[in-house]
């Protein structure tokens, strides 16, 4: 197959990631987890796999790839729950984002990148009405070993 040198803005994430996560809906303390990135077929995509410690939460995977055409990028995720969505993604120098609209549950999240690539802080909201934004899921990752 080969790489796909589209996702190279998206190499940073190449890697294994532990994870601490917060959820307005599950009170004030956190809970850790683990996120790891990988090429996946020869680099064609990029497979994550992300999982807590807190049951509430659903262990995922997601593969992200890319549109030449538009010169665009997508995430296509399942969880455990049997959840399956497809997201828009972008990314550029110290964030990345995805986000999907759909009238009745739309969410967003962005992630902001340390400059050395070792720690992220992602923030997440949701819409149930295409125009009231909530918080919903944050994570902050730090690289493992770092």
């Amino acid at each position: 197959m080969g790489a796909n040198p589209a996702l190279e803005p998206l190499s940073f994430l190449i890697g294994r990631w532990e994870t601490l996560g917060k959820h307005p809906e599950l009170g004030p303390n956190a809970f850790k987890g683990h996120a790891t990135f990988e090429w996946f077929e020869d680099g064609a995509f990029i497979r994550m796999r992300s999982s807590f410690e807190e049951p509430r939460i659903p262990t995922a995977v997601a593969v992200f790839g890319s549109d030449d055409d538009k010169g665009t990028f997508f995430m296509l995720y399942f969880d455990v729950r049997g959840v399956s969505r497809k997201y828009d993604v972008a990314v550029d120098e110290n964030t990345w984002r995805w986000w999907r609209d759909a009238p009745e549950f739309s969410q967003r999240f962005t992630v902001t990148v340390a400059r050395d690539h070792r720690s992220m802080v992602g923030r997440g909201e949701l819409s149930r009405d295409g125009s009231t934004w909530n918080a919903d899921l944050d994570v902050t990752y730090v690289r493992a070993g770092s």
